[in-house]
């Protein structure tokens, strides 16, 4: 079984100094990674900037990208191979429409940025997804989160649905725990208490498995 992972943030260049970014530090991605090599796949985990080393499990093949354009190009290429896509990196929605040449100078009391929209690497992707393939989400919302979350996985085409809230103590960002709830496309819902991420992950690609069509 192949399995594709994006994992980390994206880093959208402003100008050589600065960025557009997140607090994803990538530990969900990188967890999920190492539990599905555990499992026997071959897996290509396409990572945003990150602090962490390359997992060093030999199923892994670990790629470092900085942009969502980056990203997109590199999963794009390993998704009409792999079994299984798990879009867990928190992707940036926008760009600047302009990266300047130099560092742009402070001046005056305000700055004005023009940015335009991302490729949305998951809905995008999910337009060519073979029936025999299966997809995972992840949906960070902090209203209204089912609703969202059940949104999301038709639009995009999700299999299933990994949502976090940011209500949730010990969930989300800069944590070594987290706290899910799994929607399936077929309505069913999982709620598990606040664990640390290696067994998230577990319990994620236990319920991957459990969903896969044989011939995955």
């Amino acid at each position: 079984m192949r399995v594709l992972i994006t994992a980390g943030p994206t880093y959208e260049p402003l100008d050589p100094v600065r960025f557009i970014g997140n607090h994803s530090t990538g530990k969900m991605g990188y967890a999920l990674a190492e539990a599905f090599a555990a499992s026997g796949a071959a897996v290509t985990l396409i990572s945003g900037p990150s602090n962490l080393p390359d997992p060093a499990h030999p199923g892994i093949q670990t790629q470092r990208v900085e942009t969502a354009d980056q990203m997109y190009a590199a999963a794009a290429a390993v998704a009409p191979e792999a079994g299984v896509w798990v879009f867990a990196a928190a992707v940036a929605d926008y760009k600047p429409a302009q990266i300047a040449a130099e560092k742009i100078k402070k001046s005056g009391d305000t700055l004005t940025l023009e940015l335009v929209k991302n490729v949305d690497i998951a809905a995008t992707l999910g337009k060519t997804k073979r029936p025999e393939q299966f997809s995972v989400g992840f949906a960070l919302e902090t209203n209204n989160e089912h609703a969202h979350a059940l949104d999301k996985l038709h639009r995009k085409n999700f299999d299933l649905v990994v949502l976090n809230s940011l209500r949730d103590a010990g969930a989300g960002f800069r944590h070594d725990t987290n706290k899910v709830t799994l929607l399936d496309a077929q309505g069913q819902t999982r709620i598990f208490e606040v664990k640390p991420k290696a067994e998230v992950a577990q319990d994620i690609v236990d319920a991957v498995l459990a969903r896969l069509p044989r011939e995955v």
